[in-house]
């Protein structure tokens, strides 16, 4: 077997200590992930278990989650990769404020998550996110509308148009949900995501049931998108594709079998590389190593 640990000297055994963000009300723009990290974070989970109730009476009790702790950083993507029922999902749903956590604290800018928020916006797999009586601009203006209620219509307008524009869709931008193929679906899902300008975006394997040549495209495009960004938006990506998680993520959390804990967290020098380039092999190699421990 090929030990690849030596080459990634930047895993961290968790849990991890979280950091206090310096200034939550601000948002800066970062140059790079590591700058990101000297503006703070803008996510802190701590010590998190979440139990589901099962049973007569719902009185059983199974646990997801367990001892979670991450810090993600303003303006990264943190990519959390894991098995199937490692619980990934579940915690990407309760930092969204969908779910209740049983113990331990998740805190946005400081603040307790308790409910869903405009401030953190989700993007599943499912194709049909969409208004469908709206259509594309309409889709993406009502984000920016949702997000600002009072912001001037002619604002509006120009965020909605830019955010369309990005994605590849302004050829499309008058059409209805039900002409446009999966790809155009979930590239509109993310304008709208963008258009509202989160503190973060949650994204649960959004690219899952498309295709492998589309799952590619959406791949570099959510980079591309991502990069041209006036402030860089704070992505947490859920997936179990090991080389989706070495494409997209500046950082990767790596979980164990549920109950999820958290296995290591590593940074990412190949993001936005082929898979065929020296540093994404071998990072990719060192995750499935990973991954093969907790099986």
């Amino acid at each position: 077997m090929v030990n690849t640990h030596d080459a990634f000297m930047n895993v961290r055994p968790m849990p991890l200590q979280p950091r206090t963000a310096k200034d939550p009300a601000a948002r800066p723009v970062p140059a790079s992930p590591a700058a990101s990290a000297q503006a703070g974070n803008v996510v802190e989970i701590e010590d998190v278990c979440i139990d589901y109730s099962v049973g007569p009476g719902r009185r059983q009790k199974i646990r997801a989650v367990e001892n979670v702790s991450i810090s993600v950083r303003r303006g990264e993507k943190l990519v959390i990769l894991g098995p199937s029922g490692c619980g990934k999902s579940t915690l990407l749903m309760a930092l969204g404020g969908f779910l209740p956590i049983s113990s331990g604290s998740i805190k946005v800018n400081g603040a307790s998550v308790s409910k869903p928020s405009m401030e953190r916006i989700m993007v599943f797999q499912d194709f049909q996110q969409l208004l469908p009586w709206f259509s594309v601009l309409e889709n993406v203006k009502w984000g920016v509308r949702k997000r600002w209620p009072k912001l001037d219509p002619q604002e509006a307008d120009r965020i909605a148009r830019r955010q369309v524009e990005l994605v590849g869709l302004s050829r499309q931008a008058d059409q209805y949900p039900n002409t446009l193929s999966g790809g155009q679906k979930q590239r509109c899902a993310i304008a709208r995501s963008f258009a509202a300008a989160p503190e973060i975006l949650l994204m649960d394997e959004p690219f899952g049931a498309l295709d492998a040549i589309n799952r590619e495209r959406m791949q570099q495009e959510l980079n591309n998108i991502w990069s041209q960004q006036e402030v860089p938006t704070t992505i947490a990506f859920v997936t179990h594709d090991v080389n989706e998680a070495v494409f997209l993520g500046h950082r990767v959390m790596v979980m164990t079998s549920g109950p999820g804990r958290v296995r290591a967290v590593v940074d990412n020098p190949a993001v936005d590389r082929s898979s065929e380039d020296p540093d994404a092999a071998n990072l990719a190699m060192h995750l499935r190593e990973l991954l093969k421990e907790e099986a």
